[in-house]
């Protein structure tokens, strides 16, 4: 699979004539004055995209007097992922739109996807696999209700169809997708294909939204877009025990989100600062409780054996700034309770993270881009006590835990060789994975190619 994307990443760099096109659900709109009215181009009525990216790290050696069932390998390990899809648009009716995305993944994450906290491979998902394999991650509709304000033109993107729409609107969003397309968005860092890699740096670190092992869902969300100002809501499945596939529509548990999200401007330059919640129902485990039956039965502690219907929130603040038409800033700060085990993303109970995304203007490579980054994340004293005695979470446990916050800076570089394709260079340095300093530090390295129509 890594040799087809070769192939076709070669033959793309040669088609510097196609529209160049990003991965996202957000608009990429225009305004335009009413007096142009009359030149806004015709909506799409249908539309394909395509997009591959493959994703190639590896990790250095580090000491490791110990090592659990969770752990990364501290030999150093080297492992890829490819992924190849399609975005598939039909126009229902006015301001309606369905979409279709089938994909073919392949490759792993380093230890199938275990060992750091903030994991460092924004192309790996929870279940891998040596061969090529189909899914349908999203099949959804999106109706857009005009209100008022100024028209503006909509540019053809992947889930996105060309047309218009007014400046206050809502937006209303069902079907199978993922609950980020919607949530926790940012312009600098929230998009592994182009942008970060590290989980907790391109997602609110703490933020356990609604996810199967591959990051999607069903659900509602409807958007309220107004001048300066848009609130959302959204209502998900969370799979049926933490961390499990997602068969079926069954709302028994769920997750419901709400964001606030303003708009300003500092200095001539657009901002952006939103304030998100969430709270998860489902049947999960108290930290507490497994300790306590642990200890009870001399045993190591296990979040399966105690798990009951309960429910669990949290909190982000998402902000980004552009400093100058080259230089953007974001951070974000997020927590939620810890009392109980992550149902879905990562055991991060804490984070907080911050960096720049800066263009190539000012060495006459305008389309290439400067990332990097730092987070730090941290888990609760009752996940603390949890994983000293030896538990398991959804990404990490070694068996026994010294801890210390997890720490990571990284750094890109992203060249864009036309306007289809793109090479990344990516560098993660990792202080005390999985929260553990008698492990580490780790440095990853990786290559990323991106292609696109």
């Amino acid at each position: 699979m890594a040799a087809m994307l070769a192939v076709c990443f070669s033959l793309t760099v040669l088609s510097s004539d196609l529209a160049h096109a990003v991965d996202t659900t957000s608009s990429n709109a225009t305004t335009v004055p009413p007096a142009t009215e009359l030149l806004i181009p015709d909506s799409e009525a249908w539309a394909i995209h395509w997009q591959a990216t493959n994703i190639t790290q590896k990790h250095s050696d580090f000491i490791a007097p110990y090592s659990g069932t969770n752990s990364l390998n501290p030999h150093g390990g080297m492992e890829e992922t490819t992924d190849t899809t399609l975005f598939l648009g039909l126009r229902l009716w006015s301001g309606a739109e369905v979409w279709l995305n089938p994909e073919v993944d392949q490759g792993f994450g380093f230890d199938n996807t275990l060992g750091v906290a903030g994991f460092p491979s924004g192309g790996a998902y929870k279940i891998g696999a040596n061969t090529p394999y189909l899914r349908f991650p999203k099949l959804f509709v999106r109706q857009i209700i005009a209100l008022d304000g100024t028209n503006e033109a909509i540019a053809a993107a992947p889930n996105q169809l060309a047309g218009s729409q007014t400046s206050n609107n809502v937006t209303l969003t069902v079907g199978k997708f993922s609950v980020v397309d919607i949530f926790d968005t940012n312009s600098y860092a929230h998009d592994p294909r182009a942008d970060f890699l590290n989980w907790s740096i391109f997602e609110a670190g703490s933020y356990d939204y609604a996810a199967d092992p591959w990051g999607f869902t069903f659900g509602a969300a409807a958007e309220w877009n107004q001048d300066w100002w848009t609130l959302r809501a959204g209502f998900f499945q969370l799979s049926s025990e933490p961390n499990g596939k997602i068969t079926r529509i069954n709302f028994g548990e769920n997750s419901t989100n709400l964001e606030v999200e303003a708009r300003h401007q500092w200095l001539g330059h657009p901002g952006k600062i939103k304030l998100l919640t969430w709270i998860n129902q489902g049947r999960m485990a108290s930290y507490q409780d497994a300790v306590a039956l642990g200890q009870a039965t001399n045993s190591t502690p296990d979040v399966a054996l105690v798990r009951r219907y309960s429910s669990r929130a949290g909190v982000a603040l998402n902000m980004e700034q552009e400093i100058s038409s080259d230089i953007g800033a974001f951070a974000r700060l997020s927590a939620n309770r810890g009392d109980k085990e992550t149902y879905e993303f990562s055991d991060i109970n804490q984070s907080i993270s911050a960096g720049l995304s800066i263009k190539g203007g000012t060495w006459a490579r305008e389309n290439d881009t400067i990332g990097i980054a730092v987070v730090m994340n941290r888990i609760s004293g009752d996940a603390q006590k949890y994983f000293t005695a030896g538990g398991l979470g959804l990404l990490i446990g070694d068996g026994n835990l010294n801890y210390a916050p997890e720490k990571i800076v990284e750094m890109f570089y992203s060249m864009q060789f036309s306007s289809t394709a793109t090479a990344s260079v990516d560098y993660q340095y990792i202080a005390n994975p999985a929260y553990n300093q008698d492990r580490g530090p780790v440095s990853v390295y990786s290559l990323r190619l991106h292609a696109n129509f």
